[in-house]
Protein backbone atom coordinates (compact mmCIF):
# COMPACT_ATOMS: atom_id res chain seq x y z
CA UNK A 1 0.00 0.00 0.00
CA UNK A 2 1.48 3.46 -0.84
CA UNK A 3 0.39 6.30 0.44
CA UNK A 4 -0.24 9.43 -1.68
CA UNK A 5 -1.67 12.94 -0.57
CA UNK A 6 -5.29 11.58 0.32
CA UNK A 7 -5.19 8.82 -1.36
CA UNK A 8 -4.33 4.95 -0.56
CA UNK A 9 -2.90 2.80 -3.38
CA UNK A 10 -3.61 -0.77 -2.96
CA UNK A 11 -1.43 -2.69 -5.97
CA UNK A 12 -2.17 -6.25 -7.19
CA UNK A 13 -0.08 -7.36 -10.15
CA UNK A 14 -0.66 -9.50 -12.94
CA UNK A 15 1.40 -10.91 -15.46
CA UNK A 16 2.38 -10.22 -18.04
CA UNK A 17 3.81 -6.70 -17.45
CA UNK A 18 1.75 -4.29 -19.20
CA UNK A 19 3.33 -1.54 -21.72
CA UNK A 20 4.76 1.34 -20.74
CA UNK A 21 2.27 3.98 -19.53
CA UNK A 22 0.12 1.21 -17.89
CA UNK A 23 -0.38 -0.60 -14.84
CA UNK A 24 -1.44 -3.53 -13.30
CA UNK A 25 -4.43 -3.86 -11.07
CA UNK A 26 -4.40 -0.35 -9.39
CA UNK A 27 -7.53 0.89 -7.31
CA UNK A 28 -7.97 4.07 -5.46
CA UNK A 29 -9.37 4.34 -2.78
CA UNK A 30 -10.39 7.56 -0.90
CA UNK A 31 -10.49 7.72 3.02
CA UNK A 32 -13.32 6.16 4.62
CA UNK A 33 -15.39 5.98 1.30
CA UNK A 34 -15.45 2.47 -1.05
CA UNK A 35 -13.29 2.34 -4.02
CA UNK A 36 -13.65 5.25 -6.40
CA UNK A 37 -12.38 3.28 -9.62
CA UNK A 38 -9.91 0.41 -10.55
CA UNK A 39 -7.38 0.23 -13.50
CA UNK A 40 -7.46 -2.88 -15.21
CA UNK A 41 -4.36 -4.83 -16.51
CA UNK A 42 -2.63 -2.94 -19.42
CA UNK A 43 -4.91 -0.26 -19.14
CA UNK A 44 -3.99 3.21 -19.53
CA UNK A 45 -3.55 5.34 -16.20
CA UNK A 46 -3.60 9.19 -15.68
CA UNK A 47 -0.26 10.57 -16.24
CA UNK A 48 0.42 12.11 -12.65
CA UNK A 49 0.26 8.78 -11.40
CA UNK A 50 2.12 6.58 -14.57
CA UNK A 51 5.60 7.64 -11.77
CA UNK A 52 4.19 5.06 -9.50
CA UNK A 53 4.98 2.15 -11.84
CA UNK A 54 8.38 2.75 -11.76
CA UNK A 55 8.48 2.91 -7.85
CA UNK A 56 6.03 -0.63 -7.59
CA UNK A 57 5.69 -2.30 -10.70
CA UNK A 58 9.12 -2.16 -11.84
CA UNK A 59 11.35 -2.17 -8.33
CA UNK A 60 9.04 -5.42 -7.48
CA UNK A 61 9.39 -6.99 -10.62
CA UNK A 62 13.37 -6.83 -10.81
CA UNK A 63 13.44 -7.96 -7.72
CA UNK A 64 11.32 -10.73 -8.09
CA UNK A 65 13.44 -11.72 -11.33
CA UNK A 66 17.04 -11.61 -9.22
CA UNK A 67 15.43 -13.56 -6.65
CA UNK A 68 14.55 -16.32 -9.17
CA UNK A 69 17.81 -15.96 -10.62
CA UNK A 70 19.54 -16.72 -7.26
CA UNK A 71 17.29 -19.55 -6.42
CA UNK A 72 18.03 -20.97 -10.18
CA UNK A 73 21.95 -20.70 -9.75
CA UNK A 74 21.73 -22.37 -6.16
CA UNK A 75 19.66 -25.50 -7.29
CA UNK A 76 21.82 -25.95 -10.40
CA UNK A 77 25.36 -25.64 -7.83
CA UNK A 78 23.68 -28.17 -5.52
CA UNK A 79 22.91 -30.63 -7.90
CA UNK A 80 26.24 -29.98 -9.49
CA UNK A 81 27.85 -30.51 -6.05
CA UNK A 82 25.81 -33.64 -5.41
CA UNK A 83 26.93 -34.85 -8.86
CA UNK A 84 30.68 -34.16 -8.66
CA UNK A 85 31.24 -35.28 -4.83
CA UNK A 86 29.03 -37.37 -3.91
CA UNK A 87 28.03 -35.17 -1.46
CA UNK A 88 24.28 -34.52 0.31
CA UNK A 89 23.01 -31.25 0.92
CA UNK A 90 22.58 -30.72 5.01
CA UNK A 91 20.54 -28.39 6.84
CA UNK A 92 21.84 -28.51 10.73
CA UNK A 93 20.31 -24.99 11.67
CA UNK A 94 16.57 -25.33 12.12
CA UNK A 95 16.48 -21.87 12.73
CA UNK A 96 18.53 -21.00 9.34
CA UNK A 97 17.00 -23.24 6.60
CA UNK A 98 18.64 -21.95 3.96
CA UNK A 99 21.76 -22.61 4.78
CA UNK A 100 23.16 -25.56 3.45
CA UNK A 101 26.50 -27.58 4.18
CA UNK A 102 28.36 -30.03 2.27
CA UNK A 103 31.13 -32.64 3.54
CA UNK A 104 33.37 -34.62 2.09
CA UNK A 105 32.04 -37.93 2.39
CA UNK A 106 33.53 -40.09 4.62
CA UNK A 107 35.69 -37.43 6.50
CA UNK A 108 32.85 -35.31 7.70
CA UNK A 109 34.38 -31.66 6.93
CA UNK A 110 32.97 -29.16 5.14
CA UNK A 111 34.15 -27.95 2.02
CA UNK A 112 31.08 -25.41 0.85
CA UNK A 113 28.23 -23.68 3.14
CA UNK A 114 25.74 -21.96 1.18
CA UNK A 115 23.77 -19.33 3.13
CA UNK A 116 21.56 -16.83 2.22
CA UNK A 117 22.45 -13.51 4.43
CA UNK A 118 21.42 -10.23 4.38
CA UNK A 119 23.65 -7.22 2.12
CA UNK A 120 24.18 -4.95 4.70
CA UNK A 121 25.49 -8.23 7.54
CA UNK A 122 28.27 -8.46 4.14
CA UNK A 123 28.73 -4.92 3.93
CA UNK A 124 26.78 -4.42 0.96
CA UNK A 125 24.61 -1.62 0.01
CA UNK A 126 21.15 -2.73 -0.01
CA UNK A 127 19.96 -2.89 3.56
CA UNK A 128 17.95 -5.98 4.39
CA UNK A 129 17.73 -7.66 1.17
CA UNK A 130 18.84 -10.76 1.22
CA UNK A 131 21.59 -12.90 -1.14
CA UNK A 132 22.82 -16.21 -1.52
CA UNK A 133 26.47 -16.68 -0.93
CA UNK A 134 28.94 -19.66 -0.82
CA UNK A 135 32.22 -19.87 1.42
CA UNK A 136 34.73 -21.79 0.32
CA UNK A 137 38.30 -23.22 1.60
CA UNK A 138 40.70 -21.00 -0.50
CA UNK A 139 44.94 -20.63 -0.69
CA UNK A 140 45.78 -17.48 1.77
CA UNK A 141 47.32 -16.08 -1.31
CA UNK A 142 44.00 -16.56 -3.55
CA UNK A 143 42.45 -15.02 -0.85
CA UNK A 144 44.71 -11.83 -0.43
CA UNK A 145 44.12 -11.01 -4.07
CA UNK A 146 40.28 -12.01 -4.41
CA UNK A 147 38.82 -10.26 -1.54
CA UNK A 148 37.09 -7.17 -2.20
CA UNK A 149 36.96 -7.71 -5.71
CA UNK A 150 33.30 -7.66 -7.43
CA UNK A 151 32.03 -10.78 -5.97
CA UNK A 152 34.58 -11.78 -3.93
CA UNK A 153 34.11 -11.05 -0.03
CA UNK A 154 36.16 -11.95 3.42
CA UNK A 155 34.84 -15.00 4.64
CA UNK A 156 31.15 -14.26 6.24
CA UNK A 157 31.09 -16.08 10.03
CA UNK A 158 34.33 -18.48 9.16
CA UNK A 159 38.41 -18.01 9.91
CA UNK A 160 39.08 -15.54 6.77
CA UNK A 161 43.03 -17.02 6.67
CA UNK A 162 41.47 -19.68 4.62
CA UNK A 163 38.05 -19.38 3.35
CA UNK A 164 36.49 -16.46 1.14
CA UNK A 165 32.55 -16.08 0.47
CA UNK A 166 31.41 -15.68 -2.89
CA UNK A 167 28.25 -13.80 -4.29
CA UNK A 168 25.59 -16.15 -5.54
CA UNK A 169 23.83 -13.41 -7.42
CA UNK A 170 25.41 -13.78 -11.13
CA UNK A 171 28.75 -11.13 -10.54
CA UNK A 172 30.68 -14.08 -10.58
CA UNK A 173 30.49 -16.60 -13.49
CA UNK A 174 29.04 -20.11 -12.58
CA UNK A 175 31.86 -21.97 -13.69
CA UNK A 176 34.44 -19.99 -12.25
CA UNK A 177 32.40 -20.44 -8.58
CA UNK A 178 32.57 -24.41 -9.47
CA UNK A 179 36.16 -23.83 -9.99
CA UNK A 180 36.67 -22.46 -6.42
CA UNK A 181 34.12 -25.24 -4.92
CA UNK A 182 36.83 -27.86 -6.83
CA UNK A 183 39.42 -26.03 -5.24
CA UNK A 184 38.00 -25.95 -1.46
CA UNK A 185 37.30 -29.47 -1.99
CA UNK A 186 40.73 -30.81 -2.76
CA UNK A 187 41.77 -28.54 0.13
CA UNK A 188 39.79 -30.16 2.55
CA UNK A 189 39.81 -33.61 1.68
CA UNK A 190 43.47 -33.28 1.51
CA UNK A 191 45.39 -35.59 3.43
CA UNK A 192 49.01 -37.57 3.46
CA UNK A 193 47.68 -41.01 2.29
CA UNK A 194 45.98 -39.35 -0.58
CA UNK A 195 48.78 -37.52 -1.93
CA UNK A 196 50.87 -40.94 -1.63
CA UNK A 197 48.26 -42.40 -3.74
CA UNK A 198 48.24 -39.97 -5.82
CA UNK A 199 52.14 -39.91 -6.42
CA UNK A 200 52.21 -43.95 -7.04
CA UNK A 201 49.54 -43.25 -9.66
CA UNK A 202 52.33 -41.20 -11.62
CA UNK A 203 54.77 -44.01 -12.15
CA UNK A 204 54.88 -45.44 -15.62
CA UNK A 205 54.91 -48.87 -16.65
CA UNK A 206 58.32 -50.01 -16.87
CA UNK A 207 59.54 -47.54 -14.20
CA UNK A 208 59.97 -48.11 -9.71
CA UNK A 209 60.26 -45.38 -7.66
CA UNK A 210 62.01 -45.87 -4.05
CA UNK A 211 59.75 -44.97 -0.91
CA UNK A 212 61.86 -42.07 -0.42
CA UNK A 213 60.69 -40.87 -3.93
CA UNK A 214 57.08 -41.06 -3.28
CA UNK A 215 57.17 -39.36 -0.16
CA UNK A 216 58.88 -36.48 -1.44
CA UNK A 217 56.35 -36.17 -5.00
CA UNK A 218 53.59 -36.15 -1.82
CA UNK A 219 55.36 -33.48 -0.70
CA UNK A 220 57.39 -34.11 2.45
CA UNK A 221 60.42 -37.04 1.61
CA UNK A 222 61.02 -37.52 5.61
CA UNK A 223 57.47 -39.18 5.33
CA UNK A 224 58.94 -42.52 3.55
CA UNK A 225 57.84 -44.89 6.52
CA UNK A 226 54.12 -43.14 5.76
CA UNK A 227 54.46 -44.32 2.58
CA UNK A 228 55.31 -47.53 3.39
CA UNK A 229 51.89 -47.90 5.82
CA UNK A 230 49.69 -45.98 3.21
CA UNK A 231 50.94 -48.96 0.69
CA UNK A 232 50.08 -51.35 3.18
CA UNK A 233 46.57 -50.13 3.03
CA UNK A 234 46.02 -49.41 -0.45
CA UNK A 235 42.47 -49.47 -1.32
CA UNK A 236 43.01 -49.52 -5.16
CA UNK A 237 45.27 -51.94 -6.21
CA UNK A 238 44.46 -52.00 -9.54
CA UNK A 239 44.25 -48.17 -10.12
CA UNK A 240 47.32 -47.57 -7.56
CA UNK A 241 49.73 -49.47 -8.44
CA UNK A 242 52.06 -50.03 -5.07
CA UNK A 243 54.20 -52.62 -6.64
CA UNK A 244 56.20 -50.12 -8.41
CA UNK A 245 57.50 -48.89 -5.14
CA UNK A 246 60.92 -50.24 -3.66
CA UNK A 247 63.54 -49.58 -0.94
CA UNK A 248 66.54 -47.26 -1.61
CA UNK A 249 68.47 -50.21 -2.59
CA UNK A 250 65.86 -51.28 -5.58
CA UNK A 251 64.96 -54.42 -3.14
CA UNK A 252 61.38 -55.21 -3.16
CA UNK A 253 58.61 -55.63 -0.44
CA UNK A 254 58.53 -59.61 -0.87
CA UNK A 255 55.62 -61.52 0.31
CA UNK A 256 54.10 -59.88 2.76
CA UNK A 257 52.87 -56.78 0.69
CA UNK A 258 51.36 -58.11 -2.52
CA UNK A 259 49.23 -61.63 -1.86
CA UNK A 260 51.86 -64.21 -2.59
CA UNK A 261 55.36 -65.11 -2.76
CA UNK A 262 57.66 -62.93 -5.01
CA UNK A 263 54.09 -61.52 -6.35
CA UNK A 264 55.71 -58.12 -6.59
CA UNK A 265 58.54 -59.52 -8.80
CA UNK A 266 55.72 -60.87 -11.20
CA UNK A 267 54.08 -57.69 -11.83
CA UNK A 268 57.25 -56.13 -12.65
CA UNK A 269 58.26 -58.20 -14.93
CA UNK A 270 54.93 -58.23 -16.77
CA UNK A 271 55.79 -54.15 -16.74
CA UNK A 272 59.34 -54.95 -18.59
CA UNK A 273 61.40 -55.12 -15.53
CA UNK A 274 64.43 -57.21 -15.04
CA UNK A 275 64.46 -58.54 -11.19
CA UNK A 276 67.47 -59.84 -10.13
CA UNK A 277 68.20 -61.63 -6.94
CA UNK A 278 65.02 -59.72 -5.13
CA UNK A 279 66.18 -56.21 -6.54
CA UNK A 280 65.74 -53.90 -9.78
CA UNK A 281 68.43 -51.82 -10.92
CA UNK A 282 68.04 -47.99 -10.06
CA UNK A 283 70.30 -46.63 -12.29
CA UNK A 284 68.37 -48.02 -15.16
CA UNK A 285 65.01 -48.36 -13.97
CA UNK A 286 64.08 -45.43 -11.37
CA UNK A 287 61.83 -42.52 -12.85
Amino acid sequence: MVKKGKLFVHTVYDTPKPAAGTISGLSFVRRGRAPAGVFSAGQDIPGPLARFRLFCYDRDMKKQAAENNENTLVKELTEWIRESFGAEPKHPWARYPDHTTFEVPGAGKWFALIMRVSRKQLGLPGGEAGVYVVNVKADPDFISFMAGKDGFLRAYHMNKEKWITILLDGTVPLPQVKSCIETSFLLVSDTPAKRIYEAVKKIPRGKVATYGDVAAMAGDRKMARAVGNALHKNPDPDGIPCYRVVNAQGKLAGEYAFGGEWEQAKLLRADGIEVVDGAVDLSKYRM
